[in-house]
């Protein structure tokens, strides 16, 4: 069997999209255009971030074409991780605790300090996704691709205790109290800081296993600008870009 069959058969099966019964915190937290961000935020973290180690490892190291593509994923889903990190720490939390009423401000503030120390954590070991995705392209060796594989697996795990305590603890606050208009604003004022080919590949990535109400909730925050361009040409490099890097097509 070849290196590209033995990968398509041991990795993960990709889930199709699911229904809003299927999410872990669905009926316990209002589905609001912030909480459904999150949601599916959160879910292609998970799935990315654990699929790039299985990938690497059933890479053959000195296959410097596959090697550049999941290293350049990973450096993409790096930088999405952190500038989503910023976007919360800067923008989400601070107008989140804004409209929360005074009674529930000091478990809050004991909540988001929780949030900050996994985060600067998790941030760091990202950072550190980067620094062994670099060297296994320059070393181009099983050991260079083995450290990558490791840290891969930190960054996985690290992101599920993140997430699932963000879900727990913050996500019911913002359903319950966060106005759709200040998530809007929010949307509006965020530095984006991707190319156009990135943000259609981060799209994609986060709408794969969305339920229907969660991807039209995320198409709907878009501009229409951005709606368009995936509709006409997004679409089709994020499935062309995922078959490149996973060897087999997308759920969408």
């Amino acid at each position: 069997m070849n290196a590209a069959a033995r990968t398509r058969a041991a990795m993960p099966r990709i889930p199709a999209p699911r229904a809003p019964a299927g999410t872990s915190i669905q009926g316990t937290v209002r589905s609001t255009p912030a909480v459904a961000y999150q949601r599916v935020v959160h879910r292609m973290f998970r799935r990315e971030f654990r699929l790039l180690g299985d990938l690497a490892l059933w890479a053959s190291a000195d296959d410097t074409d596959h090697a550049a593509e999941i290293v350049r994923h990973a450096d993409l889903m790096s930088r999405v991780l952190l500038q989503h990190h910023a976007i919360e720490r800067d923008l989400l939390w601070p107008a989140l605790f804004r409209s929360l009423p005074a009674s529930q401000h000091d478990a809050t503030r004991a909540i988001m300090t929780d949030w900050t120390t996994r985060a600067a954590a998790l941030d760091s070991t990202a950072r550190d996704l980067g620094t062994a995705a670099r060297q296994w392209t320059v070393a181009g060796t099983s050991r260079a691709r083995d450290a990558f594989v490791s840290v891969c697996g930190r960054v996985a795990d690290a992101v599920d205790v993140h997430t699932a305590a963000e879900e727990a603890d913050l996500l019911p606050l913002l359903g319950a109290y966060l106005a759709d208009g200040d998530w809007a604003a929010i949307r509006r004022s965020a530095r984006n800081p991707f190319t156009g080919s990135e943000q259609m590949l981060v799209l994609g990535l986060a709408l794969e296993d969305a339920c229907a109400l969660d991807r039209a909730r995320l198409l709907a925050g878009l501009h229409s600008s951005a709606r368009t361009a995936w509709h006409v040409v997004g679409h089709r490099n994020f499935h062309a870009a995922v078959v490149r890097l996973r060897g087999a097509p997308p759920a969408l």
